[in-house]
């Protein structure tokens, strides 16, 4: 296979490949480690993975902006009611689609630790609290709970259309809860993949940075603008509008206040 593509593991890595994990190193603090056609692979698939997984939610958002035009064109009830399956067929397969998607990672880093001559373990248990922190994993809980009490608000006005618009903002806002969740559930579960304390500890800096990705609520922002904001009163875009600018504060004050993946994973590997 060509240099240029990225098979599960192959043993010849793109010359870019290696100089992308170089500078990786380099921005992490770990200038001094040597980068590996491990962790050239491992970062490699990471980063078409977001990639893969940016285009999705775009889809996604797309998908639920046609869903909600749709119905909204045919005034009958059997319409709206179609495009509810339709936009709970989307749902399910957003889930599946991020599953596999992870599951590529999974699959690379499981075949890449299978080549290592010994393998390394982790000194203390990575659960959430270590890899994702509370003050991110109760930002997501409540952004994603704030999102629905608002869209639940809208089902109280009188205008149907507002009300299904909501409809359409919650069955969407169940699917990427459960997308984040099956997510972490990957980066928390897949065994370690290094031989020696830099390989462990570039692990850990990309498992607290999938975890972190995973748990930016960007497309939660934005789900409103396809369909609530166009029909619902004025109170609730502004509190809509509000409940952003507050969001987007929160997590600017937690990234400034919370330690940097480099700093954690130094934690996590000098535990003993």
């Amino acid at each position: 296979m060509p240099n240029g593509t990225l098979p599960d593991v192959d043993p010849s890595v793109c010359p870019a490949d290696l100089e992308q994990a170089g500078a990786w190193l380099t921005g992490h603090g770990l200038a001094d480690a040597k980068p590996t056609p491990l962790l050239a692979t491992r970062l490699a698939v990471r980063r078409r993975t977001r990639l893969a997984a940016s285009v999705l939610l775009a889809a996604f958002i797309i998908a639920v902006a046609l869903t909600y035009t749709l119905a909204t064109v045919d005034e009958s009830g059997s319409r709206q009611g179609w495009s509810l399956l339709v936009l709970t067929a989307v749902v399910v397969g957003l889930v599946l689609a991020q599953s596999l998607l992870y599951g590529w990672v999974r699959r690379v880093d499981r075949r890449a630790g299978a080549r290592l001559p010994r393998r390394a373990a982790h000194p203390v248990r990575l659960g959430w609290r270590t890899v994702l922190g509370w003050p991110r994993a109760a930002f997501a809980v409540a952004t994603f709970a704030a999102a629905a009490v608002l869209a639940i608000g809208s089902l109280t006005v009188r205008d149907s259309t507002a009300r299904y618009a909501a409809v359409v903002l919650l069955i969407a806002l169940c699917g990427l809860a459960v997308g984040m969740v099956v997510q972490l559930r990957h980066i928390l579960t897949h065994p370690a993949v290094a031989d020696d304390e830099a390989s462990l500890t570039a692990d850990v800096i990309m498992r607290v940075e999938d975890a972190r990705d995973v748990a930016v609520p960007t497309v939660v922002w934005s789900l409103p603008v396809v369909s609530v904001f166009s029909t619902a009163f004025g109170w609730w875009n502004v509190a809509w509008l509000v409940f952003i600018v507050l969001s987007v504060i929160a997590l600017a004050l937690i990234n400034a206040r919370t330690a940097g993946s480099g700093t954690v994973a130094r934690q996590v590997t000098s535990a003993r």
